[in-house]
């Protein structure tokens, strides 16, 4: 296995493919997806533009829909949802499909959807990605951070460090074996540096503190929290996630 870490999307070479890609986005549409999912969600569909999302989630029934906008840390207005993953519990998701469109996660997601295998990670599930990966064992794995708008983010590397770590340690494999690029090691000693301090570094990042001014230091603090959930969020269809035990295809409406 060779772990390669993008610190966005823009930086995913356009002439080749990984045979497992993983989209981070910590702060917080993966945490939000993996968290829908272990909720009950029946699977979760990601869109970049909020119209094409409007358009097809009104092929589905209102009660069986649950949409989630959010631009700039903020909830659109007259959706559900913002990107809260505390919004995410059994009652308000179980058995419905959520469909989310956020600045910069969803954005990620898209960009490696023709990937033969795709998966949505954060701190939250960061142990089910590696159990899968020592699993399967993808001879190259593509780990995608959302970050900001085109600009690194310190919460996404931070997780793709904390993932190539815990494979590390797994495998059994030494680092310099498993590493695909530069990016990789600075993600894994990013990752020592603040290890026992997570909520403390997303504070440092840009958009920590953005969700700081808007009054989300619970979100943040759900975020920073390390392999609370044994969910793997993996696409089934092109822009659709669903939980790795829940692969089999579900009734469109």
């Amino acid at each position: 296995m060779k772990l390669f870490v993008f610190h966005t999307p823009e930086l995913i070479p356009d002439h080749a493919t990984a045979d497992c890609a993983i989209a981070i986005d910590v702060l917080r549409a993966t945490t939000t997806m993996a968290t829908a999912l272990s909720a009950g969600a029946e699977a979760v569909q990601v869109f970049s533009d909020l119209e094409k999302l409007l358009n097809e989630s009104s092929n589905w029934e209102p009660q069986k829909r649950i949409r989630a906008g959010e631009r700039g840390g903020s909830k659109v207005d007259g959706f559900d949802f913002g990107n809260s993953p505390l919004d995410c519990t059994p009652d308000q998701v179980g058995g419905k499909r959520l469909f989310i469109s956020t600045t910069n996660g969803t954005r990620a997601l898209q960009s490696i959807q023709a990937a033969p295998t795709v998966l949505a990670a954060a701190l939250i599930n960061r142990r089910a990605i590696v159990q899968y990966l020592l699993q399967t064992r993808p001879e190259t794995i593509w780990m995608v951070a959302s970050g900001w708008e085109g600009s690194f983010s310190l919460e996404d590397t931070v997780c793709a460090g904390a993932i190539a770590d815990l494979l590390q340690k797994e495998s059994g494999e030494s680092l310099i074996d498993l590493t695909g690029n530069d990016e990789l090691v600075g993600a894994v000693a990013l990752y020592h540096q603040w290890k026992d301090d997570l909520l403390g570094l997303f504070r440092y990042a840009s958009h920590g503190q953005r969700l700081l001014r808007l009054n989300l230091l619970e979100d943040m603090r759900y975020c920073a929290q390390l392999d609370i959930l044994d969910v793997l969020p993996i696409q089934r269809e092109p822009g659709v996630l669903v939980s790795n035990h829940n692969r089999v295809a579900a009734p469109v409406s």
